[in-house]
C-alpha cells in the first residue's frame, strides 16, 4: 500500500465567465490545446448546488482563447468546422480520462 503525498493534492485551474446579460458561471480547466492559428480549452461547468450538478448535461465547454490590450478573453467558436476539428481532438486527449460518449 502506498502513502499519499500531501503535495500533490488536486488544484483544478478555475475560471468564471460571464455571459451577455453579466450571469456568471464557474468552470474547470480539464485541457488546453494550442494550435498555429489560436488556444483553446475545455471546460466542465462546476456548480455549488449537487442537484445543478445532477441536472447538468455533462458536455464540455470548448472556448476560443484571445486577448486584448494584454487581458485574454474566451470566445465562443462559431466555425462549425473549427469547432468539430477542436473538439475532436479533446475528445481524444479526455477519454482515456472521463467517459466520453460520442455522439
Amino acid at each position: 500500500m502506498s502513502e499519499i503525498n500531501k503535495n500533490e493534492e488536486y488544484n483544478p485551474d478555475i475560471v468564471t465567465l460571464s455571459d451577455d446579460s453579466g450571469k456568471e458561471y464557474v468552470f474547470e480547466v480539464l485541457d488546453a490545446i494550442e494550435t498555429d492559428e489560436a488556444r483553446y480549452l475545455a471546460l466542465l461547468p462546476q456548480y455549488s448546488d449537487p442537484k445543478e450538478m445532477l441536472d447538468d448535461s455533462g458536455e464540455l465547454v470548448i472556448v476560443k482563447v484571445g486577448e486584448e490590450d494584454g487581458e485574454e478573453y474566451f470566445y465562443e467558436i462559431e466555425d462549425d468546422d473549427e469547432y468539430e476539428t477542436v473538439a475532436d481532438a479533446f475528445v481524444d486527449r479526455l477519454q482515456d480520462f472521463f467517459e466520453i460518449d460520442e455522439k
